[in-house]
């Protein structure tokens, strides 16, 4: 799904009637877990050689607030993600490794639309908004000082949730967030890495 599309669905939804609403006031805590995938090519240095960075799993909680009947404000939050990349000759020839670590806290407005109808009474939801993103305890095979920028950008989100008691459900949930980074090797700068990838995860959800 293209991120323009869940910015133009989030409006529209925003526009909609509601039969059974989440309140506004509502508080909802979701803990679990995602996978962040990079995108398969994530660039080519100045140096010629592209960059292969690898996924991972963590932990990872968010904390939902409503501002008005089925629309949230949520920040998302995790333990640091590990990720090993690749350097790659045009060959494919493997030449340089690494490893980084980083967090990607993110801010989203989201819309959660109505189960009526809806088989399981599943309540899907959509989001838009930004995402911050830190990296540190970077190394590469070299041994040298390897530095990258932090990243800002628009971060999308798609999930259902799927209840099993009045409070509590379960939910899968799909992200995009734009990630791109500046490397630089011993204050040379090596170019852009594009990480942008799709995060995927599931978690328990409860309603306070």
């Amino acid at each position: 799904m293209k991120l323009q599309s869940l910015v133009l669905a989030t409006a529209a939804a925003l526009t909609m009637t509601t039969a059974f609403a989440v309140p506004a006031g509502t508080w909802s805590v979701a803990a679990g877990a995602h996978y962040v995938d990079p995108k398969s090519d994530n660039g080519t240095l100045d140096n010629g050689l592209s960059v292969d960075v690898d996924g991972d799993v963590r932990p990872t909680i968010s904390g939902e607030y409503f501002i008005a009947n089925n629309v949230g404000v949520e920040l998302l939050a995790a333990l640091p993600f590990h990720h090993d990349f690749d350097l790659n000759s045009a060959d494919g020839t493997t030449v340089l490794t690494g490893k980084t670590q980083h967090l990607p806290p993110t801010l989203s407005v989201q819309y959660h639309f109505d189960y009526e109808n809806m088989p399981m009474n599943i309540k899907p939801f959509i989001g838009v908004g930004v995402n911050y993103t830190t990296f540190f305890k970077e190394r590469i095979s070299t041994g040298g000082d390897l530095d990258l920028d932090d990243s800002v950008g628009v971060a999308g989100h798609v999930g259902l949730d799927i209840p099993f008691a009045p409070t509590e459900a379960f939910r899968i949930d799909a992200r995009y967030m734009d990630i791109k980074t500046d490397a630089t090797l011993d204050d040379v700068n090596l170019g852009e890495i594009d990480i942008s990838p799709w995060v995927y995860g599931v978690a328990f959800v409860k309603q306070f």
